[in-house]
C-alpha cells in the first residue's frame, strides 16, 4: 500500500493535469474558507492554444449547477470554443447561495464574504489547469450574479475584459476600475424582481435595487463614453409581448462602450432562453443574450 506521503503526491500531481473536455468540479481555499467552481470545457481543444473565459455567476437563492442550466451558456461555449466557469456562491443550504456584490444579497453580504478575492483566486487556479487568455476573461451573471459582475470589473479590472450582466444592477454607489471596462447590460423593463427604475423588488433579499441608470451613467462616466447614446430597435419578429431597444455609448477610452439592451416587456429572465419559473415574467425570444454578449466580448479583449 503506498504511505500517506505518496498518495498525497498523487493527488498534488493529478491537480496539476490539464483539464479534458466537459465539466469539472475545482475548489479553492480563500482566507479561511473553502469555495468551488464548475467548468465547461469545450469539445476538441487545443491545449497550446490560450482560449477565452466567460465567468457566469449565478442569481441570489441559486447555485452554480443550476446557472449552467438556466442560461444554457455550455452550448454557446461549445459552439464558440471559450471555457465558462460558474462560480459557486455561499450561504447555509447548499442550494440557496448569494454573492457580495455590495449592497445585495443574502449571507454572503451580511456576513462580508469576500467574493472579489474568491474571483481572483478561482482565475488564477484555472490557470493551473487549463490554458487560458489572460486578456479574454470575461464576466456575466443573473440578478445577484449581474450585480457581482459589475463588482469584479470595478475592483478586478486589471483581470476582467469586459461584463455583460443580465437582469441585475450595479450593487454599490460608484465604480472605480483601474481602466475602462466595456459594459452590455440586458435589463426587462418590466422585471419586477430587480426594477428596471431601481427600488424594492418581488424578492426576499429585501434590498433597494440602484436603477439601470445609476449603472448605466456610472460606468459612462468611468469609460469616458459619450454621454448621448445613440438608440436603435430590433424588428419584432416574435409575438412573445417583448420588444427590443438597444442604447449604445460609444466613443470612450481605449475603445470601450457601454450598452444597454432593454427588453420592454420583459421580466427577470435570461433573453432567448424560457424562463423556468413564470412568475418572472416575460422572457424574450427577440434576442439571445448568450449570441450578443459573445459578439461584444470578442469585439474587447483586455488592453
Amino acid at each position: 500500500m503506498p504511505s500517506v506521503f505518496v498518495l498525497l503526491a498523487m493527488l498534488l500531481t493529478a491537480d496539476d493535469v490539464a483539464l479534458g473536455p466537459g465539466n469539472h468540479v475545482r475548489g479553492v481555499r480563500v482566507g479561511d474558507l473553502d469555495r468551488t467552481y464548475l467548468v465547461h470545457l469545450p469539445p476538441n481543444i487545443d491545449p497550446d492554444v490560450a482560449m477565452p473565459v466567460v465567468l457566469a455567476f449565478h442569481g441570489g437563492g441559486a447555485n452554480a449547477a443550476n446557472m449552467a442550466l438556466f442560461s444554457g451558456l455550455d452550448d454557446k461555449a461549445d459552439e464558440a470554443g471559450f471555457i465558462v466557469v460558474y462560480p459557486e456562491g455561499t450561504g447555509r443550504l447548499p442550494r440557496m447561495l448569494t454573492f457580495n456584490a455590495g449592497d445585495c444579497c443574502g449571507h454572503a453580504a451580511a456576513t462580508g464574504i469576500d467574493d472579489v478575492a474568491f474571483t481572483r483566486a478561482l482565475i488564477d487556479d484555472l490557470a493551473t489547469v487549463a490554458t487560458i487568455d489572460p486578456r479574454r476573461v470575461y464576466a456575466t451573471g443573473m440578478s445577484n450574479g449581474a450585480m457581482m459582475a459589475y463588482r469584479v470589473a470595478s475592483e478586478l479590472s486589471d483581470r476582467i475584459a469586459a461584463i455583460a450582466p443580465v437582469a441585475g444592477p450595479m450593487g454599490t454607489d460608484e465604480c472605480q476600475p483601474d481602466r475602462p471596462v466595456p459594459v452590455i447590460h440586458f435589463h426587462g423593463d418590466a422585471d419586477e424582481f430587480a426594477p428596471f427604475a431601481g427600488g424594492r423588488g418581488r424578492g426576499l433579499s429585501g434590498t433597494s435595487f440602484h436603477s439601470v441608470e445609476h449603472s448605466v451613467d456610472a460606468w459612462v462616466e468611468a469609460n469616458g463614453c459619450n454621454p448621448t447614446p445613440t438608440t436603435t430597435s430590433i424588428d419584432d419578429r416574435e409575438e412573445d409581448g417583448t420588444t427590443v431597444k438597444i442604447a449604445r455609448h460609444d466613443a470612450g477610452r481605449d475603445g470601450a462602450e457601454v450598452v444597454l439592451v432593454i427588453i420592454e416587456g420583459g421580466g427577470h429572465t435570461w433573453p432567448g432562453r424560457e424562463p423556468r419559473l413564470r412568475a418572472l415574467g416575460r422572457a424574450t425570444r427577440e434576442i439571445s443574450a448568450n449570441d450578443m454578449m459573445w459578439e461584444f466580448f470578442e469585439r474587447h479583449p483586455r488592453r
